[in-house]
C-alpha cells in the first residue's frame, strides 16, 4: 500500500502534459483507452436526469368526432384558427388526426378541453 500511495504522490506532480504523454503511453503499452470507461460513467448517471425532466411539449390528437360533428369541426378551427372548414371537416371525418403539434402544456390542455366539450374525444401526447 505505501508504493500506491508514493505512486499517487508522484502523479500528482506531473503537469498537464506530462500526465496526458502517460495517458497515450499507458494506452499504446497496454492497448486500452482511457476515454471508453470515463464516457460510460458520465453517460450513465445523465440518462436518469433526462427521463426524470417534465415534458413540455404535447401534440393534441383528436381520436373521435363525437356524436355532434358540427360542434366538433367548430372547435377544431377555434382550436386551429389557420384552418378552414373544409379542413377541420376533414380532420374531424378522419379521426384520428393530430390537431396541434408541439403545442405548449397549457396550450395542449386548453385545446383538449375545449375539444371534449364540443364531445369530441381527445389525446394529449
Amino acid at each position: 500500500m505505501a508504493d500506491i500511495a508514493k505512486i499517487a504522490e508522484e502523479l500528482g506532480k506531473l503537469t498537464v502534459l506530462e500526465a496526458a504523454e502517460l495517458v497515450k503511453q499507458l494506452e499504446e503499452e497496454w492497448g486500452v483507452s482511457a476515454a471508453a470507461p470515463v464516457a460510460a460513467a458520465a453517460a450513465g448517471p445523465a440518462a436518469p436526469a433526462e427521463a426524470a425532466e417534465e415534458k413540455t411539449e404535447f401534440d393534441v390528437v383528436l381520436t373521435e368526432g363525437g356524436a355532434n360533428k358540427i360542434a366538433s369541426i367548430k372547435a377544431v378551427r377555434e382550436v386551429s384558427p389557420g384552418l378552414g372548414l373544409a379542413d377541420a371537416k376533414k380532420l374531424v371525418e378522419s379521426a384520428p388526426a393530430t390537431i396541434l403539434e408541439g403545442a405548449p402544456k397549457e396550450a395542449a390542455e386548453a385545446a383538449k378541453k375545449k375539444l371534449e366539450e364540443a364531445g369530441a374525444k381527445v389525446e394529449l401526447k
